[in-house]
């Protein structure tokens, strides 16, 4: 009688004991694997693509204004004729319309008659200022000295999510009030439109360094 090998008998007869429990840990796994919750990844946030215009400038002179400066170049004139359902205070009333940018700069003239007209025309000025510190992080203002052209005021950036970024007002003290305002004709998230801001803002520079009276 031929003897089977203990050590053969041994070996095979675990590989058949085993070979099931190992399949079914090798299916649990599996099973488990396919139940782990995945972390969705956000998306990097993507913004439109904005084609900026060449950086060019002109002179503003409308016979209607008793002043000039550079303007954009690739700016609009829109000149108002309402306000509030009203006739605007002067002839002077504007905008800076930029349509590729879809932005505009609202421009208002007041003349200044006496003190009194004066001192009511810089607190409104702080006053619409002030209106979007509900929503803006931060307001930084700029004092404008150009005593050689007797053009004086202030310059306010503001930061945050508020409807104006940039606001300003200029005057001789004595007969001229200027008045100008950046708004974006969109809804769009403050921190997309950053760079567009940066762009408008040296325009609105530009325009604060190169009013003359006439």
């Amino acid at each position: 009688m031929t003897q089977t090998k203990p050590s053969a008998y041994i070996r095979n007869g675990a590989g058949r004991l085993f070979r099931p429990i190992f399949a079914g840990i090798l299916m649990l796994l599996f099973v488990l694997s396919g139940c782990e919750e995945h972390t969705p990844v956000p998306k990097p946030r993507g913004y439109p693509r904005v084609i900026y215009p060449e950086k060019a400038y002109k002179p503003f002179d409308a016979s209607y204004c008793r002043f000039t400066f550079d303007m954009p170049a690739y700016a609009e004139v829109v000149k108002d004729t309402a306000y509030f359902d009203e006739k605007p205070k002067d002839e002077c009333w504007f905008n800076l319309a930029v349509p590729q940018l879809n932005a505009s700069i609202y421009c208002s003239y007041y003349p200044v008659r006496n003190r009194g007209d004066f001192d009511e025309l810089v607190s409104d000025a702080f006053t619409m200022t002030n209106k979007h510190n509900v929503k803006a992080s931060y307001i930084d203002e700029k004092t404008v000295h150009r005593p050689e052209d007797r053009v004086y005021g202030v310059v306010f950036e503001v930061e945050g999510a508020a409807a104006s970024s940039y606001q300003f007002f200029l005057t001789d003290s004595t007969q001229h009030f200027f008045r100008g305002a950046l708004y974006f004709n969109t809804r769009t998230r403050p921190d997309s439109l950053a760079p567009v801001i940066a762009f408008m803002k040296k325009d609105l520079d530009r325009i604060v360094g190169t009013l003359k009276w006439q």
